[in-house]
């Protein structure tokens, strides 16, 4: 009996019709023929030298043999596909969900984190949609309400931006003459500013956007002046791509938070991940009302 090659297509083949003892059930499951079931498990009994089943009327019947060895099998073939798919997880990309306004945000923080901890690889993918879903990601930033089980990365808090090659305006009145950039499709961000001003000001020239990133952008090349949240221009008040003429903000209730995958269906590093993502959250947006003004 030759012992170079064990037959594990043989055994899989074994342990599915022993759970059945039914060839025809057997077959469906591992997708073959029946035919093609009986040969495998002829293969197995041949590399063995005894047989795993009897044949009765009314289907298979395990040989004592065959049931001694059912339970060690089962064993076996358990703890080798474990520790093949963690093996090969070990390897998988993190697959993570941001909204495209999160991106000044996130981006720095993932490639710092590649930087210090190269081992942890992160998949990413931008949205546009704000849905609070993991689908068949690893872990997702979503915006708005957090949802139940989130994690509570930082608050939107807004406050107006301009290119830093523009002459800031000296009083709130002076933004009239500028065009006002929209992060959204209508003007609710900017009234929700002046609101808590207590100002009510003509918005003669008005330009509308997509995404929050897009109106920032556009502000940054000089095309007006928009609002934007504390934290993700954070590093271009810092680096003085902007200005923010006024230390006034207003809180939306919005907030930008984290869901991720359960532990137990958790890739590896994800929570490396989300540890990093969670650290000096508080501090962030400290920091970044500490630049306003």
């Amino acid at each position: 009996m030759s012992r170079s090659a064990l037959p594990l297509n043989a055994i899989h083949a074994f342990l599915v019709t022993a759970r059945h003892l039914n060839l025809t059930r057997a077959a469906v499951e591992l997708c073959i023929t029946q035919g093609a079931v009986s040969r495998k498990i002829a293969t197995l009994e041949s590399w063995l030298g005894f047989s795993l089943f009897e044949r009765h009327a009314r289907g298979l019947h395990l040989t004592a043999q065959g049931a001694a060895l059912l339970p060690e099998l089962q064993q076996g073939y358990a703890m080798l596909l474990s520790a093949t798919e963690k093996a090969s997880r070990s390897n998988a990309s993190i697959r993570l969900k941001a909204p495209t306004c999160a991106m000044r945000w996130l981006v720095p923080r993932l490639v710092a984190l590649e930087q210090q901890r190269p081992e942890i690889h992160v998949a990413l993918t931008t949205t546009l949609d704000h849905a609070s879903l993991l689908e068949n990601y690893d872990a997702a930033i979503v915006f708005g309400a957090p949802p139940a089980g989130s994690i509570r990365l930082f608050d939107e808090k807004l406050t107006p931006v301009l290119g830093s090659h523009i002459s800031p305006p000296g009083s709130i009145s002076d933004l009239a003459k500028f065009t006002f950039l929209h992060p959204t499709n209508d003007m609710r961000d900017w009234q929700l500013w002046f609101a808590q001003q207590n100002v009510h000001l003509p918005m003669a020239r008005n330009q509308h956007f997509a995404t929050m990133d897009l109106a920032i952008s556009a502000a940054m090349q000089g095309f007006g002046v928009t609002v934007a949240d504390v934290t993700l221009v954070q590093n271009d008040l810092a680096n003085g791509r902007l200005i923010a003429p006024f230390a006034d903000c207003v809180a939306t209730g919005a907030a930008y938070s984290l869901l991720q995958r359960s532990e137990e269906d958790a890739p590896p590093f994800l929570p490396e991940l989300v540890a990093w993502l969670c650290q000096s959250q508080n501090e962030t947006q400290s920091s970044a009302l500490a630049d306003l003004g």
